[in-house]
């Protein structure tokens, strides 16, 4: 498989790794999918809905003293708001392989019958 040309190793966490950290309380998970994508399937959980493109918009109501991860379908906008968000002073993620690898990885959707939508 090869490596999105954007990957950034100190930035990218793996399924595992977000979820274990996730259940844990340990970080906030914001997806930046589109609503049709978010409405066929999510992580499950207390896991924040805001479109890529109002991100910048709701910046202030993310919480810069606990570390953020970003999911996006395959990684490739998430990783754009995890470099925008951390130049801003964020302690920012990228949930690698998005919400794709998530399922590939055999961990849970919301609904439990969800699926990864096209983007």
């Amino acid at each position: 498989m090869s490596e999105h040309p954007l990957a950034d190793s100190e930035l990218e966490v793996t399924p595992e790794t977000v979820k274990r950290r996730f259940d844990a309380g340990e970080v906030q998970v914001i997806d930046v999918r589109e609503q049709y994508e978010w409405d066929a399937g999510r992580i499950p959980g207390d896991v924040r809905h805001i479109e890529l493109e109002h991100l910048s918009s709701q910046a202030a109501t993310i919480d810069k003293d606990k570390p953020v991860v970003f999911q996006c379908r395959l990684g490739a906008r998430s990783l754009m708001a995890a470099q925008a968000f951390r130049r801003a002073g964020y302690d920012a993620y990228s949930l690698t392989g998005g919400l794709q690898a998530w399922h590939d990885a055999g961990l849970p959707l919301d609904p439990p019958d969800g699926t990864v939508a096209d983007h």
